[in-house]
């Protein structure tokens, strides 16, 4: 199996083997993905972490052998704000895979650079999920993002739980088979997930529960709004947004 790791901040997965293709999600600096098939200048890729598939333009990645085990190293998510290369400063997005780098991953030997973390590279460890999911307040929404520079729901749901060593699928309607189902509103506490249908019950959003009946949700930016039994209403336009379907907890 052809490994690949990403090189850069963060680069987009796409439905197709085209800039031009829907992102569907994304690959942050270190994470890796095992290489299925080669379309000129793209590359099809399925993501270590979560089995996510998409397309990468192959500039974004480093090809390592199948023999290299530190390939298979760089998977647990931590904080890291600044990287200083030869070539110079990578801004890195929260939930980027830094440990095995940190201790010394050859990765100058197929990015032809030297690399030196600066910032925290841990989360402290009274740091809960909420709190957690509160420094991503404010990120833009981005379809198929998943990263503090962009972001969708499930995106934003994954990468909090990811801090906290808590492994959950990429797309809301996965998500929504992990966990215990809560009957009620009622029953739910800070840090259990919300999950929203559409019309023809599809699942096609996710939250986190906060105290006191609020939630937060990418909902064209990462924000707060008020949850009841109809769904989320949203303070600014006076409406609700989203229709609520169930809750389920998730063991950490």
């Amino acid at each position: 199996m052809s490994v690949g790791i990403c090189r850069i901040a963060v680069t987009p997965m796409r439905a197709e083997a085209s800039h031009r293709a829907e992102m569907v999600s994304q690959l942050l600096f270190g994470e890796a993905c095992e290489i299925l098939h080669e379309a000129g200048d793209w590359l099809q890729v399925r993501g270590l972490y979560d089995d996510y598939e998409g397309y990468v333009d192959v500039k974004a990645l480093a090809i390592v052998g199948d023999n290299d085990d530190a390939a298979f190293d760089a998977f647990t998510a931590d904080v890291c704000n600044l990287l200083i290369a030869d070539d110079g400063p990578h801004i890195l997005p929260l939930g980027t895979p830094v440990p095995s780098m940190a201790r010394g991953f050859a990765m100058g030997k197929q990015l032809e650079n030297n690399y030196v973390y600066e910032g925290e590279y841990f989360l402290p460890e009274n740091v809960n999920v909420v709190e957690t999911a509160h420094m991503f307040l404010n990120t833009p929404y981005l379809w198929g993002g998943k990263s503090s520079f962009g972001i969708d729901c499930s995106g934003f749901v994954q990468q909090v739980y990811k801090l906290h060593g808590v492994k959950l699928p990429r797309d809301a309607w996965q998500q929504a088979a992990h966990g215990e189902v809560l009957s009620f509103l009622e029953e739910g506490v800070a840090g259990d997930l919300v999950f929203f249908d559409n019309e023809e019950g599809k699942i096609t959003h996710v939250g986190m529960l906060l105290e006191d009946r609020q939630i937060i949700h990418a909902h064209g930016k990462v924000r707060i709004d008020v949850l009841d039994h109809g769904g989320i209403f949203n303070r600014e336009t006076k409406k609700h947004t989203h229709k609520l379907r169930f809750l389920r907890h998730i063991s950490q």
